[in-house]
């Protein structure tokens, strides 16, 4: 990664009086994890520059160990439980400490409204977000530059297909500050997250090399079917590895790895106890940990296949309705080794849609041959040790 000063634009801004910095992305765990490069980019570029962010309390986990990052500010999605009043005091309290921070630099890098009501509130001297293309008065006020991304421009426009790592250093180049490759995403689990990860393999028997597999994500029109997830399993076990069965909190997510575990133990396959159900293995970091430690990765678009390269873990991504030039696993540096499977023969994917017609059910996963996840498979297990591969 490099990040210099080459040629600006005329209403660039002067990074030498750039002293204090609030990223805001109010999004999911992917999105959020996504937006490490950032930080980095900026460290390199600016001497000394103090870093915070804004996240929604439930992703903090993904930043929380970042070295780049001086302190996080949370905010709860959708303040459940609170009554009005201590809704009120809340905000009134967290918006007077990020204030007494007097940032130099806004970054908001979503269409959230809040980042534009943050920016009126603390009056930055610069703020950036990005153009969108139906922006309302209110938004077009509430921010001194705008970049280019993907919610900017209209179906068809190449910038669609553009990374969204690369988006987010657009908001950066659009100041500036050039940067020719931005690095690779960045997740570091405490010591803590380090010993519950072992004490869980311990507990589990997990003394061999191992495979997680993540099957799931909250929007199921993204999932491989049970029996196909199934039958990957039982292949993975017949070649030795012991299988660690992941998913996420959600009742259909850990219903569905329910029923893929019952389908493989159904197959009396022996050793049945090389897979181990994972469930959601602690916190973020504890399971980034796991993810770290295995022999592969193998899951859907969702964030622990983010948290997979950013542990720099041999991947295998299997993409249906999303897209995966804008959601595919980054590893900037170009060290991770990982395949992206897909139904190329839908023409009409990456669609962006929950499902064919709105289904919930997408063709293109459904359809998926098992084949071409195992040959993927066995290519980054190739590419990544070659002296050891199966």
């Amino acid at each position: 990664m490099t990040a210099t000063l080459l040629a600006r634009p005329d209403d660039a801004i002067d990074l030498g009086r750039v002293r204090r910095v609030i990223v805001v992305m109010l999004r999911h765990h992917g999105d959020v994890l996504l937006t490490s490069p950032i930080y980095a980019s900026l460290r390199a570029a600016i001497a000394g520059v103090e870093i915070d962010v804004l996240v929604y309390a439930e992703t903090r986990a993904l930043l929380e160990n970042n070295s780049d990052i001086r302190e996080i500010f949370t905010v709860q999605k959708g303040n459940a439980g609170h009554s009005s009043l201590s809704k009120m005091a809340n905000e009134w309290r967290f918006m007077r400490k990020v204030r007494a921070r007097n940032y130099d630099l806004l970054i908001h890098l979503s269409d959230h409204k809040r980042g534009a009501w943050l920016s009126r509130w603390l009056r930055t001297p610069v703020s950036i977000a990005p153009r969108l293309r139906r922006a309302d008065r209110f938004w077009r006020g509430s921010f001194s530059h705008f970049y280019i991304n993907a919610s900017s421009v209209s179906s068809g426009n190449p910038l669609l297909s553009r990374h969204v790592v690369e988006q987010h250093c657009d908001a950066l180049r659009r100041l500036g500050l050039g940067i020719d490759v931005p690095p690779a995403l960045k997740l570091v689990p405490d010591a803590k997250a380090r010993d519950q990860a072992a004490a869980f393999l311990a507990q589990n028997a997990v003394t061999r090399p191992y495979v997680v597999v993540q099957p799931t994500s909250r929007w199921m029109f993204k999932c491989w079917p049970v029996e196909k997830n199934a039958d990957l399993i039982k292949a993975l076990l017949k070649r030795g590895f012991v299988v660690i069965l992941s998913c996420g909190p959600g009742e259909r997510e850990q219903a569905m790895v329910t029923e893929i575990a019952a389908a493989v133990l159904a197959s009396a396959l022996s050793p049945v106890a090389d897979l181990v159900l994972a469930n959601v293995p602690g916190t973020l970091n504890r399971l980034a940990a796991i993810i770290g430690g295995a022999r592969a990765f193998i899951g859907i678009d969702s964030a622990p296949m983010h948290i997979a390269a950013a542990m720099g873990t041999p991947t295998v991504a299997l993409f249906g309705p999303s897209g995966e030039d804008n959601w595919g696993p980054w590893r900037g540096d170009g060290s991770l080794v990982y395949r992206v499977v897909t139904m190329s023969e839908f023409t009409c994917r990456p669609c962006g849609q929950d499902g064919c017609g709105g289904s919930k059910v997408s063709q293109c996963l459904v359809q998926l041959p098992l084949s071409r996840v195992l040959k993927a498979f066995d290519e980054v297990i190739e590419e990544s040790d070659p002296l050891n591969a199966i």
